[in-house]
């Protein structure tokens, strides 16, 4: 296995400046991610904070004791007890089969910054990883992408849900789930590993009752010898640690959204869009009504003084949303804004890693942070990963194309230009010149008819129709057939671009981690982790 640093451009600009931690963005955050000192600062800040690190490392105890566990698991339990330990956090929804790759990319940015940050630090440092159950887009979560017959293709998981729910409240339909998996990972093809996967998938689909229990089965079988520690923002349990969390966010509520829009005018100023959709009435915080299973989105009505949803049929006051919130915690959860403020209270977070979006929407924080007397902890860009196999390596050699260029362009403009020089310009001038000239004759026709009888028209007009569409017929037989005589090196174009830039993005958005455990084995993902990666803003090919 082979890592080569590539340097490909950011998804946005934004990411691009900060990558480059121009004075611009620095000026959004409190700590510069590449400074070692700033690591020291970060350190001090957090020693001169409470946290309760006992109850949270109690709580994740439990919560992972359904799931696949190891010493390491057992080691970093213990080291969240310790005073002085730290955390390296970062977090994704649950996505059916963990979904994209990039989740898989972000857990391995974890452990790899915190083995780099115990090292360089000092003081015991702990990879976590927040699952966000609390989040209830489902279609954002029920689906992967798969290659079917040269293309790349959105698979859906067909079990269906209506109501708003939580992705932690979704209960897994064991059997519909079972015969689901089943058939993507027969269509990845049988190797020496898919007995192995399609058992342990089984297991785990028997082992879990709702889809966040079933991806963290998945990610602490990839990741439990490397001490990784799960958490489920969605899990009722850990409503009781937030009680009092949710109390400040309810009794500062509009503050705290003041704090974000002033906050995104300074971004504004700089040029940038914003990311977070703030209303001024928001307030930060959703409601779960037991009655008819929905999470509600709250705001604050300045002339009723209460908290209501958008339709008015949930209302509470100041002291009953505050009852609510030491009473029956369950019942809140977090937004996009109260979300990271949580986790910043939870856990003494000495790096947070993040995606693209997330850097932008870490920046409208700030002053939110501030309003409480904290800082942002160092936000560290998440590996940017992309897996090379040899075949398609090779393939790209024959082809004369640059992996660098495609992982940039994908591989469209070089299959269009490819059969733009096998075409005939000839015969292509012929078809043109035939349509333009029956539609000119059907023209004149027409003009003609309608002296004897307008009512033909329909009848001219559905058979000029006809007769173009068989010319469209027989050109696309033409083209077919120099497809087929050059569909070699088209299925090897194909190949490449499915491989590394599938529907033109990159791969770690669309494919998924089971293609390539069905293909190495789940030992794949334990050498991915111990790579020497360096958090340098670089792109990381890895050879496989």
């Amino acid at each position: 296995m082979e890592m080569l640093n590539l340097s490909l451009p950011a998804n946005n600009r934004f990411a691009t400046e900060y990558l480059a931690q121009t004075p611009d963005i620095m000026q959004l955050f409190h700590y510069q991610y590449q400074k070692h000192a700033d690591y020291i600062d970060r350190v001090n800040e957090l020693a001169g904070r409470s946290f309760d690190r006992d109850a949270v490392a109690e709580h994740i105890k439990q919560f992972m004791a359904q799931f696949p566990s190891s010493n390491a698991v057992e080691h970093s339990l213990a080291k969240l007890r310790q005073p002085n330990s730290v955390v390296v956090i970062g977090g994704q929804q649950a996505g059916v089969l963990t979904g994209p790759l990039y989740s898989v990319h972000k857990v391995i940015s974890i452990i790899a910054l915190a083995k780099q940050k115990e090292a360089e630090l000092g003081i015991p440092v702990i990879p976590i990883f927040w699952i966000a159950g609390e989040d209830h887009d489902y279609a954002e979560v029920n689906h992967i992408f798969a290659e079917n017959d040269q293309k790349i293709e959105k698979i859906t998981y067909p079990q269906v849900v209506l109501e708003k729910k939580m992705v932690s409240d979704i209960i897994l339909d064991k059997e519909q789930c079972n015969l689901w998996v089943k058939k993507i990972i027969e269509s990845f093809g049988e190797t020496e590993h898919t007995k192995e996967l399609l058992d342990f998938t089984s297991r785990a689909i028997e082992k879990s009752s709702s889809m966040v229990d079933f991806f963290a089965q998945i990610i602490m079988e990839m990741f439990k010898d490397f001490g990784l520690l799960i958490i489920d923002s969605g899990n009722k349990a850990i409503r009781k640690l937030e009680q009092d969390y949710f109390q400040s966010i309810i009794n500062h509520s509009q503050s705290l959204t003041q704090a974000v829009l002033s906050q995104q005018e300074v971004i504004k100023r700089l040029g940038f869009s914003n990311t977070i959709e703030m209303k001024e009435n928001a307030a930060n915080l959703f409601y779960y009504d037991e009655n008819t299973n929905s999470r509600n989105l709250l705001e604050y009505d300045q002339e009723t003084k209460m908290f209501i949803d958008k339709n008015y049929s949930i209302q509470f006051s100041l002291a009953e949303l505050l009852e609510i919130a030491n009473e029956k915690p369950h019942l809140l959860s977090n937004n996009v804004v109260t979300r990271p403020l949580t986790q910043e209270w939870l856990f003494p977070t000495i790096a947070f890693i993040a995606g693209p979006g997330e850097i932008a929407y870490w920046s409208e924080l700030k002053q939110v942070f501030e309003m409480f007397q904290i800082k942002l902890p160092p936000i560290v860009p998440r590996l940017n990963i992309t897996l090379l196999e040899r075949t398609i390596e090779t393939d790209a050699i024959d082809l004369g194309l640059s992996i660098e260029e495609v992982l940039k362009n994908g591989v469209s403009s070089y299959k269009d230009e490819f059969l733009h020089s096998v075409k005939d310009p000839e015969l292509e001038q012929h078809f043109l010149k035939l349509r333009q000239e029956l539609s000119e004759h059907y023209e004149v026709i027409i003009k003609k008819i309608e002296e004897i009888d307008r009512g033909l028209d329909p009848l001219i007009k559905k058979n000029e129709q006809l007769i173009q569409k068989q010319i469209k017929f027989l050109e696309d037989k033409v083209h077919d057939s120099i497809y087929q005589k050059h569909v070699v090196k088209l299925r090897k174009i194909d190949r490449v671009g499915n491989a590394l830039k599938p529907n033109g993005a990159p791969q770690e958005r669309i494919l998924n981690p089971y293609y390539f455990i069905n293909k190495y084995g789940f030992d794949l993902i334990k050498q991915l982790v111990v790579l020497d990666y360096q958090f340098d803003g670089t792109h990381k090919l890895i050879k496989l």
